[in-house]
């Protein structure tokens, strides 16, 4: 059934009537509550009574607030986080707590929620039902008009009635008519609910959910603790690397070298081979601190930028990669090399499991943003799942207020963006 006959039968329609039907009694004890209490409160200034009979005005809205969100998500399916707690600055006597209430915004948006929905919960309520109630009447109409007829002593519903004509709803045309403009009324009624729920929607994620600023600051957290998690990772892999790799190399060549030495006057010959052997190991040693010290941070990030950066670490794929960096400047240092981390790894995510034949890598600037895409040609299905290297890019990205979209269908292509902010 198309959707607009739908709606009078669906159990979201009735949700959402019966938000509407409960707004008003909850929202007159709110209203209620909320005026007596700050009035109280407020007149009560002159002594020290008003403050916590105010911050109790405050809390008592906030606690309807826990209500009015449990109400939106059962009956609208609103989802409304809480709002910041209350976190008192010093102590945690009555003191503090009067405080806290009282210095929080979430307490004010609250006490503005009781003030403004109920008028608003009014208006609903008397709206939907007029709607409600006419639709049903007038669609049934044609089951109960003989009431009129055989109790009421008139043929049916009186449209119009003066001391020498009247005009009733009581032949079967105007039945069926009656019946029709019920139609209507009931198909639309659902829609106009919706609609008046929709303000209702505005009123709890605006005024009852937190704000904007905390919000901001809860990410900022999480982001902050990233962050600290990051650099505690890439400490670890920093010495497991020098630990397992050059240290250890290090140690072995320390010891050759003392062999040699001993050996250097009884069998010159061995010693020179052994000496021989050491100068390799050296080489690799060098080679190692030399790839250790590129993941940390190339120097060829640093004196040429993200062009020649990136063409240096796309000749190491195992894949033909076509690199285009389209940038009149550089970006900040910082967001420079989590540019560059973010490539490389995604071309080692290539390399390792994407089984393509070609790849491409593209830097822009958009605006106040740092655009980067790689593409491939590989089997595709990649995604950002838990515990997957892209599902760590993205937290790392998003510690920086940046983005990672990946567009990886089965048979690919994959397609890799990612979005920084320039931060200059």
């Amino acid at each position: 059934m198309p959707a607009g006959l739908r709606a009078p039968f669906e159990a979201r329609s009735w949700r959402e009537l019966g938000y509407v039907l409960l707004g008003l009694p909850i929202s007159v004890v709110l209203f209620s509550y909320a005026v007596t209490m700050v009035s109280l409160g407020a007149g009560l200034l002159v002594t020290f009574l008003g403050i916590p009979v105010l911050a109790a005005a405050l809390a008592g809205c906030r606690a309807f607030g826990m209500l009015e969100r449990a109400r939106a998500r059962g009956l609208l399916g609103l989802e409304v986080a809480e709002p910041e707690p209350l976190r008192p600055r010093t102590g945690s006597g009555p003191l503090a707590w009067t405080g806290a209430v009282l210095k929080s915004g979430a307490s004010w948006r609250a006490l503005l929620y009781a003030v403004l929905q109920f008028p608003w919960a009014v208006f609903s309520f008397c709206v939907a039902l007029t709607f409600w109630s006419t639709g049903w009447s007038l669609l049934t109409y044609p089951l109960w008009f003989w009431v009129f007829p055989m109790w009421a002593g008139q043929g049916g519903i009186q449209l119009y009635g003066d001391d020498h004509h009247r005009v009733y709803l009581d032949n079967p045309f105007e039945i069926t008519v009656t019946a029709l403009v019920g139609l209507l009324f009931t198909l639309a009624t659902p829609w106009i609910v919706r609609a008046l729920t929709t303000v209702d929607r505005l009123l709890v994620h605006g005024l009852l959910g937190p704000s904007r600023l905390s919000a901001r600051v809860v990410e900022l957290e999480s982001d902050r603790g990233v962050v600290v998690d990051t650099a505690a990772a890439d400490l670890r892999r920093i010495e497991r690397d020098l630990h397992d790799g050059a240290q250890a190399r290090l140690v072995a060549l320390a010891m050759d070298l003392g062999l040699a030495k001993e050996k250097l006057a009884q069998d010159p010959e061995a010693a020179a081979r052994m000496v021989d052997e050491a100068h390799g190991e050296v080489k690799t040693a060098l080679q190692e601190l030399r790839d250790l010290a590129r993941g940390i941070h190339p120097a060829v990030l640093t004196d040429r930028g993200l062009d020649a950066a990136l063409s240096a670490v796309a000749s190491r794929c195992t894949v033909p990669v076509q690199v285009d960096v389209d940038l009149a400047e550089r970006p900040a240092a910082a967001i420079e090399g989590i540019a560059y981390f973010t490539v490389s790894e995604l071309l080692q995510n290539i390399s390792k499991h994407s089984r393509a034949r070609s790849a491409s890598v593209d830097v822009w600037r958009s605006e106040d943003r740092l655009m980067l895409q790689v593409t491939d040609d590989g089997v595709g299905g990649a995604a950002v799942s838990a515990g997957s290297g892209l599902a760590g890019l993205a937290e790392r990205l998003d510690a920086v207020d940046g983005i990672l979209v990946v567009d990886s269908p089965a048979g690919g292509p994959t397609r890799v963006t990612a979005e920084l902010p320039w931060r200059r």
